[in-house]
C-alpha cells in the first residue's frame, strides 16, 4: 500500500523490551495535537497505544506529518531520558531519502548554514518557514545523490543537527525543493493553498505529489552495549512517482 493512501496504518519494525521502532506513514502526525477543525488527524502515539494497551510510549524525536519513515517510541521514562541523553549527544544516525526538482552539480556536498524563522513580510507569508538566516542556529546536513532522472535527483540527506524543517530549508536554500513540498517548494503560497482547499487534485497535480517527497530511512544508534541498526525503503508512492521520470540516459 502506498504511503498516504487511505487506510494505511502505522506498522512495527522492531520490538525491544525498552522501546517500539515503527514505520510512520506519510500524513500521519507523531503526536496528538490540538485541532481546530471538525476532522482529527491520526498520529502515532495514540494509536500505537491503542494497540499495546501501554500509555506510557512516548517519541524521543518526531517526524512532519508529511514525512513518512522511521519513528522511534520509548516505553518507559528510563528509556526516555536515555534516548534524550543519545540524541542530546548527537549519538543517534538519520538518514533520509529525498526527491527533489533539479539536477545538483554535485554527487556529494555538505551544507553548513544557519536556519532560523524568515518571519513574516518580505513575500513570506507563512510563519513556520525557516530559512538560511546570518544569526540562525547552527545547522549543517550532508547530502548524496543517489540517482538522476529527467530533471529530477534522487537524494540521501544526513542531518548533522536537528532543526525544525532543517532538510527542507537546505534542499530549497539549494535550488533544490522537494517533490511535493507546500512550504519550501517553489510555489510559495502552496500551504496557504492547502490551508484553504484541502489537498485537491490540481494541488496535486501542479506538485507532483500529495505529499512532500522526504522518507525517514534509516536509524543507527547505540543501545545496551549493541548497534541498533533500522532501515525502511522507499514508500511505494515516493517510488512510484521516481519509476514514472523518464530515465536520464
Amino acid at each position: 500500500m502506498a504511503s498516504g493512501e487511505a487506510g494505511e496504518r502505522p506498522q512495527l519494525v522492531l520490538e525491544h523490551p525498552d522501546f517500539y521502532a515503527l514505520y510512520k506513514p506519510a500524513l500521519w502526525l507523531t503526536h496528538p495535537v490540538r485541532s481546530h477543525g471538525s476532522s482529527r488527524v491520526p498520529d502515532v502515539v495514540s494509536y500505537w497505544q491503542g494497540q499495546t494497551g501501554e500509555p506510557g510510549l512516548g517519541p524521543p524525536h518526531r517526524l512532519d506529518r508529511e514525512t513518512s519513515g522511521l519513528l522511534l517510541l520509548s516505553r518507559d521514562a528510563e528509556s526516555a531520558r536515555r534516548f534524550f541523553v543519545l540524541f542530546g549527544q548527537r549519538l543517534v544516525a538519520k538518514t533520509y531519502l529525498a526527491i527533489v526538482r533539479g539536477d545538483p552539480g554535485w554527487s556529494d556536498y555538505e551544507l553548513d548554514a544557519p536556519l532560523g524563522e524568515l518571519g513574516l513580510g518580505g513575500g513570506n507569508r507563512v510563519i513556520m518557514r525557516q530559512g538560511v538566516v546570518p544569526d540562525g542556529r547552527p545547522a549543517v546536513t550532508a547530502f548524496r545523490v543517489l540517482e538522476r532522472r529527467a530533471g529530477h535527483a534522487l537524494i540521501e540527506a544526513r542531518p548533522r543537527t536537528g532543526r525544525l524543517h532543517q532538510i527542507r530549508a537546505h534542499l530549497y536554500h539549494l535550488g533544490l525543493p522537494l517533490v511535493g513540498d507546500k512550504i519550501y517548494g517553489p510555489e510559495r503560497d502552496a500551504f496557504l493553498e492547502f490551508r484553504e482547499t484541502g489537498q485537491t487534485p490540481e494541488l496535486t497535480r501542479r506538485l507532483g505529489l500529495p505529499r512532500q517527497a522526504l522518507h525517514a530511512a534509516s536509524l543507527h544508534f547505540p543501545w545496551d552495549g549493541a548497534q541498533v541498526r533500522l532501515r525502511s525503503p522507499l514508500p511505494a508512492d515516493m517510488q512510484r512517482f521516481w519509476d514514472g521520470l523518464p530515465s536520464s540516459r
